[in-house]
């Protein structure tokens, strides 16, 4: 299993609103970044990721699972574009923010540390497990 963080703008797509969607989840779409589509066409059915309210609070506020694999972006009239559909998994009890992954040893080589524009990208198994143990859930 491989891990992710996907960034979302709360504004325009929110941790509540994932959590509406339910079991089906939802298509990650509207990304436009090949590196970012790149590491969509790398996930598999059940992989885990961090859901990231980006903007003003910058914080890790939920777990999600890939529930489909990268498939056409339905929103996207070139056919250039993928995406994968998540599906809520759990809120964290706490939530940190990038200032708190900045400050950690180990965190602080993280790709949201380093790469903080890039809207979906790996997380170790390392940051997993620091990360969940952060927030407050089973890793």
């Amino acid at each position: 299993m491989a891990y992710w963080l996907f960034k979302s703008e709360p504004n325009t797509w929110s941790w509540d609103q994932q959590v509406a969607k339910g079991e089906a989840g939802e298509q990650w779409d509207g990304v436009r970044n090949y590196q970012a589509r790149n590491n969509m066409r790398k996930m598999a059915l059940g992989d885990k990721g961090f859901f990231y309210h980006s903007i003003n609070e910058k914080r890790i506020v939920g777990i999600v699972e890939v529930c489909a694999e990268a498939h056409p972006d339905t929103t996207d009239d070139t056919g250039k574009w993928e995406c994968v559909d998540i599906k809520a998994v759990e809120p964290v009890k706490n939530p940190i923010t990038l200032e708190d992954c900045k400050n950690h040893p180990t965190l602080s080589e993280m790709i949201l540390v380093k790469n903080s524009r890039l809207s979906v990208q790996p997380v170790s198994d390392e940051e997993w497990a620091i990360i969940c143990e952060m927030v407050g859930v089973k890793p």
